[in-house]
């Protein structure tokens, strides 16, 4: 008990030299005496008050970094469509939307053309069946009359004319329009048709310009696909093709283990064929 007196007196004696000394559980301190016992259940220290560095105080002041908000980014989707018709005309449709808001970028090649200024549509049916006449009217959503591409008033399958050279070739035609590629107003399943007159934007003043342009008949037309599919629907007809072929091997394996069980001569496979 003497020892752990002594000790503390030797303690506080060496903190006690310090000029800028603080206590931290006892705001006033007194001398000690040679023979005084510290009382019970209470504790003195004089420790040494260290002045902090800037760039310690810096970071302890510095204010909690904020998260920033998770942003989801939407893939690119594309469409293509290959243009086929009785004449000569061919070519490629590609089309190009960065998100689901922004506007669709049409890029056309064909050949094959008359010099000149040819209508260039979106019809509203994807279907060729009976040729690009199979494809119905312009795709019109909003049941307008038709006009140009830039235009309030028009079809929104209203893409204006295309140019050809004195070679027949569309060499590329780039534009913006707003036919997105999902949702229920898609390009996608519907048909991009070339026709064999200037489109009058529907101000020709002809009884067709409000409703074809007067754009006379149509030489080639293709129905807009994906691209290509997207990784999620290449895992979802993987996991289908496996779900398929395991349901057909645990059939087999069912058929063979109940053959041998009964010891029939045909086994319960060639049975549920026959059923099928």
């Amino acid at each position: 008990m003497q020892a752990a007196a002594s000790t503390a007196m030797a303690a506080h004696a060496i903190l006690s030299t310090s000029p800028s000394s603080c206590a931290l559980l006892s705001p006033v301190s007194k001398p000690v005496a040679a023979n005084h016992q510290p009382p019970a259940l209470r504790s003195l220290f004089h420790g040494v008050n260290l002045p902090l560095r800037q760039s310690m105080a810096s970071l302890s002041l510095a204010a909690p970094s904020t998260r920033k908000p998770l942003t989801v980014v939407a893939a690119t989707k594309k469409a293509v469509a290959v243009l086929k018709g009785t004449s000569s005309v061919e070519g490629v449709v590609t089309l190009t939307q960065e998100d689901d808001a922004g506007p669709t970028t049409v890029n056309v090649r064909i050949t094959g053309l008359t010099p000149g200024l040819h209508g260039f549509h979106l019809h509203e049916y994807g279907d060729t069946t009976n040729g690009c006449i199979s494809t119905g009217p312009h795709f019109n959503p909003n049941g307008l009359t038709h006009g140009a591409p830039e235009d309030e008033v028009r079809h929104a399958g209203d893409l204006g004319n295309i140019i050809a050279n004195a070679d027949g070739i569309l060499p590329l035609f780039s534009s913006c329009v707003v036919i997105p590629l999902s949702g229920p107003n898609a390009v996608v399943g519907r048909a991009f048709v070339v026709h064999e007159l200037e489109d009058d934007l529907g101000k020709g003043g002809h009884e067709l310009s409000l409703s074809t342009g007067n754009a006379g008949g149509r030489l080639a037309c293709v129905a807009a696909v994906p691209k290509k599919r997207t990784s999620l629907s290449k895992k979802r007809i993987r996991k289908n093709i496996w779900k398929r072929k395991g349901y057909w091997a645990a059939l087999k394996a069912y058929s063979l283990a109940k053959s041998l069980y009964t010891g029939r001569s045909k086994s319960f496979w060639c049975d549920y064929t026959k059923k099928e």
